[in-house]
């Protein structure tokens, strides 16, 4: 008899991580397959596999992603069967096919409904990768490659019951055949925890300390790349620290090997590339790496403005977190952040490319941090009534239970003293 949900992702949890452990928690079996290096939830069956060879020599180029994400379908395939051969009979799989896990699993579970998380479907033309041309040129090469990055996860969509995607613009760029069975799920942050709070003062790797009331620009880019729009940021800052010499600029994030938008021609890490020679106050301008969560946090608490940029490409949790946090949100005006920020209500919308304009309204916010409030607790609002975990959460099990899932209503509840 099928019963329950097996996961697949590359990195699972990841993105199902609030809803893996609401299931766990209400009794239903759930299993997952992941990657070798897939972090797990404790309690949960964890399959992962681990692919053993890499590109084909001399394969044809725009087949590459096409032919990997064969592979680790095979290699999850093999993972299936240990847990089927375990005694795990899904009613429903939920994934994410942007690796290509999920496209045989119909071969084990053929009457499990499948529920794939569209994530970004890619285009040649008008999202990310014609967005941008100092950097990368959009060559014929580029577009082909671009657009065979979704073979495989095509498939996978195509075979599809139900499509969830975060946002209305993640659900636009699926292709129109698509649309019919698409659900828009945000999978939400925590808007309880994280939330407007009083600043605290916020300690430097140097022993300095920043103080609550400072003029702070926050700002962060998980893989350090122009995708974020980190040259942009880092050329508003030498007029921004000229003009407010007491501003302290926070930026988070690491250099990443494998940055989505791709990697510079020189293989130098994006920062060094894009800061190199910029007349920047190297004491006012902190690199805080990875840092923890709650770092980050309490430094959007700290906040003057946060600046969020990104080309046409997924919406960041940062941004949502800066909103929760009640930030005010410096951000550009393209395609993902139309979902959540409208200019001049909970926040500001910049010509992507207008570095004068970025810098012009860090400055105006350090010079004038009162001005700001309406947008903040705008923001907050915002963040709440569209970003909120617990929304999110209760779409999720919603869908499942259409599915055929038995959920129960809430976690059965803990005996006193255990």
């Amino acid at each position: 008899m099928s019963r329950g949900v097996l996961f697949v992702h590359n990195n699972f949890p990841a993105q199902f991580r609030g809803l893996a452990e609401a299931l766990l928690a209400r009794g239903v079996p759930c299993a997952a397959i992941g990657s070798a290096t897939a972090p797990g939830i404790e309690g949960m069956a964890l399959g992962r596999y681990a692919t053993r060879r890499g590109t084909t020599q001399g394969i044809f180029p725009f087949a590459v992603r096409a032919e990997a994400d064969l592979i680790r379908g095979a290699d999850a395939l093999r993972v299936g069967h240990s847990l089927k051969d375990a005694g795990f009979q899904p009613q429903v799989i939920v994934g994410h096919p942007g690796w290509g896990e999920t496209v045989f699993l119909d071969e084990l579970w053929p009457d499990a409904k499948r529920v794939m998380f569209s994530e970004f479907f890619y285009k040649g033309r008008g999202l990310d990768i014609d967005f941008d041309e100092e950097f990368f040129q959009t060559t014929e090469q580029a577009v082909l490659a671009g657009k065979a990055k979704n073979a495989v996860m095509s498939l996978a969509l195509a075979e599809a019951d139900v499509i969830v995607a975060p946002t209305e613009f993640q659900a636009s760029v699926l292709p129109p055949v698509f649309q019919p069975r698409v659900r828009v799920i945000h999978e939400g942050v925590d808007t309880e925890a994280i939330r407007p709070g009083p600043a605290e003062p916020f300690a430097l790797a140097d022993g300095r300390v920043i103080a609550p009331g400072a003029r702070v620009i926050t700002y962060a880019n998980n893989h350090m790349e122009p995708l974020r729009g980190l040259h942009i940021f880092a050329r508003a800052l030498p007029r921004l620290m000229a003009e407010v010499p007491d501003a302290e600029v926070l930026v988070f994030g690491a250099d990443a090997p494998r940055p989505y938008g791709g990697s510079p021609a020189d293989g130098r890490p994006w920062r060094e590339v894009i800061f190199e020679g910029l007349e920047v106050d190297a004491q006012r301008l902190h690199f805080m790496g990875k840092a923890p969560h709650t770092q980050l946090l309490a430094a959007m608490r700290l906040s003057t403005a946060h600046v969020y940029y990104t080309y046409p490409f997924v919406l960041s949790w940062s941004l949502v977190e800066a909103m929760a946090s009640g930030c005010y949100v410096v951000a550009s005006d393209t395609a993902p952040l139309h979902d959540a920020i409208e200019d001049g209500v909970n926040g500001r919308l910049l010509p992507f490319f207008d570095v004068d304009a970025l810098a012009q309204a860090l400055i105006e916010a350090c010079r004038k941090p009162s001005a700001s409030a309406p947008l903040r607790a705008a923001a907050r609002e915002t963040a709440v009534a569209r970003f909120s975990r617990a929304d999110g959460l209760a779409a999720w099990l919603s869908l499942l239970r259409e599915l055929g899932v038995d959920i129960p209503d809430a976690p059965p509840e803990t005996p006193f003293g255990t």
